[in-house]
């Protein structure tokens, strides 16, 4: 008995310092990810009584202009946004890699847009990028471009802006994870390669790249998923403008739930994306587990 006490008090401590953690998962993540399941099959707007819907919900979307822009740029946006960071992030290490005057200097202010603030570097992006008197359009006038872009205020260019932006600010975070399993190459391979004559381009085809393999799938993940539930950089360059040139599923979950406040129709879209991030990501570690 005495020892069956002292488990049951080991077991209660260990709970004890798991318990606030445990509590505030469940209140702030687990109830609302089931709630917002529930509310997908209903119709609410915060202040009437809870209607049943069913699946009306979902079938209004194919109806919904919004849902299907924001769908469609939200497709446009990862397609565009995951390749061009992965590729340049990739580069940026393996150049950072080398043993280069500045190296570290060169480090930070690749990862310095990652850390700065969002709401300053935005609004540095769109002083530097303004149709009129942006510093970037004054200097493309100045090469004798002369329909330059409307970069953020037009439909055209909208979305590139975003996309553009979107890889400055994210290209040096991924470039450190990157720098890591660099570092975890070894370096008798690429002394072997050079004993084979081979040049730059093959070490990095043969050697880089495959040694690589994990790294990328891991980036290549959290990269989709990042683009998937992008919101805090369409809000703050276009706010989803111009028209619905730049919006995305996550700004037309919250339009839905805080402006028109259409909670079934917004945890609807929610169910969709969480649909689409989910068979991606399948898909990811369907091709990863076949290339192995």
């Amino acid at each position: 008995m005495p020892s069956n006490k002292a488990a049951v008090k080991k077991q209660l401590v260990a709970y004890s310092f798991i318990a606030p953690n445990f509590i505030g998962f469940a209140v702030f993540t687990l109830v609302p990810i089931v709630f917002a399941f529930v509310l997908a099959l209903l119709h609410w707007d915060g202040a009437n009584p809870i209607r049943w819907a069913g699946f009306a919900n979902f079938a209004a979307l194919f109806d919904d202009d919004q849902f299907k822009a924001a769908l469609k740029n939200t497709i446009v946006y990862t397609g565009g946004t995951v390749p061009l960071t992965l590729v340049g992030s990739l580069l940026l290490a393996v150049i950072l890699n080398k043993k280069i005057r500045g190296r570290n200097f060169f480090r930070t202010v690749s990862f310095f847009p990652y850390v700065a603030s969002l709401v300053a570097v935005a609004a540095v992006w769109n002083m530097m990028f303004n149709p009129t008197k942006g510093p970037v359009n004054m200097f493309l006038q100045a090469l004798g471009v002369e329909n330059v872009p409307g970069w953020a205020a037009d439909r055209h260019w909208a979305m590139p802006t975003i996309i553009f932006f979107s890889v400055w600010k994210y290209v040096g975070y991924y470039m450190i994870i990157y720098l890591a399993g660099l570092q975890n190459i070894s370096a008798e391979l690429y002394e072997a390669a050079d004993l084979d004559g081979a040049n730059g381009w093959q070490k990095f085809r043969y050697i880089t790249v495959p040694q690589l393999s994990a790294t990328t799938f891991f980036v290549l993940v959290m990269l989709t998923i990042q683009c998937f539930k992008v919101y805090d950089i369409v809000y703050m360059v276009t706010q989803g403008g111009p028209g619905t040139a730049t919006l995305v599923l996550v700004y037309d979950i919250y339009n839905k739930a805080f402006i028109s406040w259409r909670l079934g129709s917004a945890s609807a879209v929610a169910m969709v994306l969480f649909l689409l991030v989910m068979t991606v990501t399948l898909i990811q570690f369907k091709g990863e587990q076949r290339l192995r």
